[in-house]
């Protein structure tokens, strides 16, 4: 179904006219709407008040914590979405996988996914896995009324990268050694987190969210053969399982320019482009009906109040005339950003793009 369509027995929600949502729709809007993926998180002294003590994949199994932290950069800057307070292995934590984030090194795994038999560990992931998903998405759409709630979710890819390495990785080795070497194990690897990413994806829609974006953070690692043959229908899965609920799905990769046109061909509504590729370019490579995502480098904002305007408006000047614009970083919010740089960037774009 198209994000243009009216979902069947469901009404306009709130946050259907927002410029966010009508951006995704790729429909005129009175200014270019502004998120900033890791936006709820490190850069926040306040984020960081709240989350003291309390271990990551803790925190995101608390629905008020989570509602707090969700809410904060909406306060603080104007963002015009929100997106859910959570980490991309938490379906695979509510199934039983024996996993934890380790500060400063990211997920790692206590047994990694490595033959046939390890497969039986990834069960289907359901409804009651994450019932604090649910509650905690209920108490936000009350909260935040207008501002559309992004949901998210990691693309079958990237987690199985962590699966199969046991935690982060820069070279995939282990994977890719799975993926030329054992294709059918790697198909079917792939195919099961299609269904738990597409079942969390759900849950999410279901309580509220207003749209959703898949995360495939490490697929930039892989040429484009490789991706159409070995990734790509795991992604198509995800995308079409959630279609009929005619809400925008995001699509976002890291290093991904090769790859920007299976990624909007996978069934994405909107592109997410990394800085390194221009977004009028970008667009030339997705082709036409998508509206794109992006992409200041996050690395930017360290830079003077005058550089960073310079660049944004470089970003702004290369989506003039694209379908739809939805203003963000080419990567998530840095640690040890100045927030007072978030809240100047969304009034600079704002102002700007004022129609």
């Amino acid at each position: 179904m198209s994000v243009n369509e009216s979902p069947a027995g469901r009404q306009p929600t709130a946050t259907y006219d927002s410029p966010f949502m009508k951006a995704c729709r790729r429909e005129p809007v009175p200014h270019t709407p502004v998120w900033f993926m890791r936006q709820a998180g490190r850069s926040l002294p306040e984020y960081r008040k709240v989350r003291e003590g309390i271990p990551m994949l803790e925190s995101c199994m608390r629905p008020e914590l989570v509602t707090e932290i969700t809410l904060q950069p909406v306060r603080r800057h104007g963002v015009d979405a929100a997106i859910y307070f959570s980490d991309i292995v938490v379906p695979l934590k509510a199934i039983g996988l024996d996993l934890d984030i380790k500060p400063g090194v990211g997920p790692v795994v206590a047994e990694p996914i490595r033959t046939r038999a390890d497969l039986a560990r990834l069960r289907d992931l359901t409804p009651e896995d994450v019932s604090y998903v649910t509650e905690a998405i209920g108490l936000l759409t009350r909260e935040l009324g207008p501002t559309p709630l992004i949901g998210f979710a990691g693309a079958p890819f990237t987690l199985a990268s962590y699966l199969v390495e046991g935690g982060p990785s820069r070279t995939y080795e282990n994977a890719k050694a799975m993926m030329y070497g054992d294709p059918e194990l790697w198909a079917d690897l792939l195919d099961r987190l299609a269904d738990i990413t597409a079942a969390f994806l759900k849950v999410q829609i279901e309580a509220g969210a207003s749209a959703v974006q898949l995360f495939d953070s490490w697929v930039g690692a892989l040429a484009p053969a490789d991706y159409r043959r070995s990734v790509m229908p795991a992604s198509v899965k995800v995308f079409e399982a959630v279609a009929g609920y005619g809400v925008p799905r995001i699509h976002f990769g890291v290093g991904t320019g090769e790859l920007l046109g299976l990624m909007g061909e996978a069934g994405a509504d909107v592109v997410g482009v990394d800085w390194r590729v221009p977004l009028d370019e970008a667009a030339r490579r997705v082709g036409p009906g998508k509206a794109l995502q992006g992409n200041l480098d996050p690395t930017v904002l360290f830079a003077s109040t005058e550089a960073v305007e310079t660049k944004t408006r470089e970003v702004l000047d290369a989506a003039e005339g694209l379908e739809g614009h939805i203003f963000n970083l080419g990567h998530g919010v840095m640690p040890s950003t100045d927030p007072d740089a978030l809240t100047r960037l969304v009034d600079h774009v704002h102002a700007r793009t004022a129609r």
